[in-house]
């Protein structure tokens, strides 16, 4: 989940995982996979840095394992 914000200047969290796609018009408009979309604040980078991050944070005990893990086998 990332946090962003409306044009409105309201913060919400939106399910990354959801993004279809990500468009500047020129304020940036997100479409889920279903169809809806959100109008928000922040920049295309900006949010692609968000859903890197919220990645790198589920994932990194994963990554963690198996860089260790490949440690083990050297």
């Amino acid at each position: 989940m990332i946090e962003l914000t409306k044009l409105n200047g309201t913060p919400f969290v939106l399910n990354c995982e959801l993004i279809e796609k990500i468009e500047q018009i020129p304020e940036t408009k997100i479409t889920l996979q279903d169809g809806k979309y959100y109008l928000v604040c922040e920049d295309t980078a900006t949010i692609i840095e968000k859903v890197i991050n919220y990645h790198r944070q589920i994932y990194k005990d994963q990554i963690l394992k198996l860089v260790s893990f490949d440690k083990e086998e050297k």
